[in-house]
């Protein structure tokens, strides 16, 4: 497969870059619509039918588009139809958590073609990028993938992320915010570096239950509370992009001290640590409780999937740690209603997987804090791609950027 001159357009003619916009517009529409036929394309980019088919044939010939058989007739010939090949290119995507990390490289159909690989970091390793780098190396080689044909590199990650700068402020040593350039440094590519929550909403957005959904809340709920919003049909971010910090709103006056050097956020009342802290509390008060059987004499080894395990088992303490979660998850969710009023929240992340047990407590909460009006016309669901969303929402956004009009990096 030889590259299709996108790499170094300085020095092209007009023509030259002309025609170079419009092969990266076919490959943008191939990528957002799967599959389409040749007349569909020329309408799409407002070029003539034979000038689509010459910059068609071109990209056959070069390994980027194969043909797909034939579409539906209107009343003449049936279209030969047209998708990115399985094998033209592929990105390597990273979701980082707390206290791990995962990757595996996509193709061009956003499916993965190689398992998941978790990493032992967090967004304060000094070896962080280095880990990431020597992950995504060992995935290639593992899985045959052609490193030329890698063309892109994206981490979501926890934090006060500028994705246009590639830099997380919340990392501590100065020396290691700048993680897209740090990347760059050694990855021949497009690298890309935004906010975990933000990616998430947006591969809710593009695959999952808030799909084409003009006002969405994405909430990861896990160990902190990280939060996307869809706004108006696209992803919000602020003024510098440090929207959706929904960990730290203020909840319990003179609360417990949080991360963020603040007390009583809500993230200290509501996210993994506060079921952990309850749970633990009513170990060592002899609660009776299947917990306090099972992890007395060990409680640290004690996890929130264990409280929500107990809870579908009918354990009595387990529910209530949840009800109280969930009614104080409630509250803060019924500020995001009144401000946003959006068509649905999703909900990810550990704590999720509780479904009812804080569906039901959440629910009250908001019946009880929120205008009847505004809270009627917005559902609460389950994320169906939890674990991946992060993922895929990375995913697409490197590739949306990739075949962008203004990168340079295929």
């Amino acid at each position: 497969m030889t590259n299709p001159g996108f790499s170094d357009n300085s020095k092209m003619s007009v023509n030259g870059k002309k025609k170079l916009r419009l092969r990266k517009s076919i490959l943008r529409l191939l990528y957002d619509k799967g599959s389409l036929s040749a007349p569909e394309l020329s309408k799409n980019l407002s070029v003539s039918l034979p000038t689509t088919f010459t910059l068609l044939n071109d990209l056959i010939r070069e390994g980027w588009v194969d043909s797909a058989g034939t579409g539906i007739s209107t009343g003449g010939r049936k279209p030969s139809i047209y998708n990115l090949s399985d094998e033209s290119l592929f990105v390597i995507s990273c979701d980082m958590e707390r206290y791990r990390a995962k990757m595996t490289i996509y193709n061009s159909h956003n499916h993965p073609v190689t398992p998941l690989s978790y990493i032992d970091t967090h967004i304060d390793d000094d070896n962080l990028v280095e880990k990431i780098l020597k992950t995504a190396e060992k995935l290639t080689r593992d899985y045959d993938i052609p490193k030329e044909k890698i063309i892109g590199l994206g981490v979501d990650m926890p934090g006060l992320v500028d994705s246009e700068k590639g830099i997380n402020y919340t990392i501590k040593n100065p020396v290691c915010q700048g993680v897209r350039d740090l990347l760059r440094r050694k990855f021949d590519g497009m690298v890309y570096v935004d906010n975990d929550a933000r990616m998430q909403a947006f591969g809710e957005y593009i695959f999952g239950k808030a799909r084409d959904i003009n006002n969405a809340v994405i909430i990861n709920w896990s160990w902190g509370l990280g939060l996307g919003m869809i706004l108006n049909g696209r992803l919000y971010g602020g003024t510098t992009g440090f929207a959706g910090e929904f960990s730290h709103i203020p909840m319990v006056e003179n609360g417990d001290l949080c991360i963020c050097g603040k007390r009583g956020c809500l993230e200290t009342a509501a996210s993994c640590n506060t079921i952990l802290k309850l749970a633990r509390e009513g170990i060592s008060e002899g609660k009776i409780s299947q917990l306090t059987l099972q992890f007395a004499d060990n409680p640290e080894k004690l996890t929130p999937d264990n409280v929500i395990s107990m809870a579908k088992r009918g354990d009595e303490f387990s529910i209530s740690i949840l009800n109280r979660v969930g009614m104080v998850f409630g509250k803060g969710l019924s500020y995001l209603i009144q401000l946003l009023n959006p068509e649905i929240i999703v909900l990810g992340g550990p704590v999720s997987k509780a479904n009812q047990f804080i569906l039901t407590p959440i629910q009250q909460a908001l019946n009880k804090n929120c205008l009847e009006k505004i809270l009627q016309n917005t559902s609460i669901v389950i994320s169906e791609i939890d674990g991946h969303s992060g993922l895929l929402g990375t995913t697409a956004m490197l590739y949306q950027r990739i075949f962008s009009d203004t990168e340079g990096y295929l």
